[in-house]
C-alpha cells in the first residue's frame, strides 16, 4: 500500500518521530504504572494500614524520605531507560512488519530514521519521560501514603481501591501533561 501512494521514504520518518517524540514516552509511562505504579501504592497502602509507617515515625525515622525519597531517585533514573528501551524496540518492530513483511527497502528506512531524528526530538522524548515519572511516583506514593483517610472503605479493601485510583489518575495525568510538556517543547 506504500508502495501504491508513493510513501515507501516516509515510513521511517514517520515511525521515527511519532515513537521518539509522543508515543514511546507516553506509552512507556503507561506500562510502568500499570506494573510499578500500582506495586507502589500498594506496598505503602499496606505499610500504612499495617502501622509500619507509624513505627517509623515514632522511631524518628521520616517516612517520607525513606519511603518515597528512593522511589523518585528510581523514576528518574528509570523512565527514560525504559523509554528507551520502547523506541528501539517499536523502531526495530517497524522495520520487521515494512521491511521484512512489506518489501520496504531496509536501506531507505533506516535512512530516513537517522535523518529525520534530531536531538532536540530525543531530547524531548526524555524529558516527557522524566515528568511522567515524577508524576507516577507523586501520585502514586500519595494514594498509598493516605490509604488509611478513604472515607469510602478501610483495610485491605482501602488499599485496593488507592492503588486502582493511583493507576486511573496517573493514566490521565500522564495524558494532560504529555499535552502540556508537548506545547513548551515544540
Amino acid at each position: 500500500m506504500l508502495v501504491k501512494f508513493g510513501s515507501v521514504g516516509v515510513l521511517g520518518t514517520a515511525i521515527a518521530l511519532t515513537l521518539i517524540r509522543e508515543m514511546g514516552p507516553v506509552l512507556a509511562a503507561i506500562m510502568i504504572t500499570a506494573r510499578a505504579g500500582s506495586a507502589m501504592t500498594a506496598e505503602i497502602g499496606i505499610q500504612r494500614i499495617s502501622e509500619q509507617i507509624d513505627a517509623l515515625a515514632t522511631m524518628r525515622i521520616d517516612p517520607l524520605g525513606y519511603l518515597i525519597s528512593p522511589r523518585i531517585a528510581a523514576a528518574i533514573i528509570s523512565f527514560p531507560i525504559l523509554t528507551a528501551f520502547f523506541d528501539l524496540i517499536g523502531i526495530l518492530g517497524a522495520w520487521v512488519s515494512g521491511c521484512l513483511l512489506l518489501g520496504v527497502n531496509s536501506g531507505t528506512y533506516f535512512y530516513r530514521v537517522v535523518s529525520s531524528t534530531q536531538f532536540d526530538d530525543i531530547s524531548g522524548g526524555f524529558i516527557k519521560s522524566i515528568v511522567f515519572g515524577l508524576l507516577v511516583v507523586t501520585i502514586c506514593c500519595f494514594q498509598g501514603f493516605f490509604t488509611h483517610m478513604r472515607t469510602d472503605s478501610f483495610g485491605a479493601k482501602s488499599v485496593s481501591l488507592s492503588t486502582t485510583s493511583a493507576v486511573v489518575i496517573s493514566c490521565v495525568m500522564i495524558l494532560i501533561s504529555d499535552y502540556v510538556v508537548t506545547s513548551f517543547i515544540v
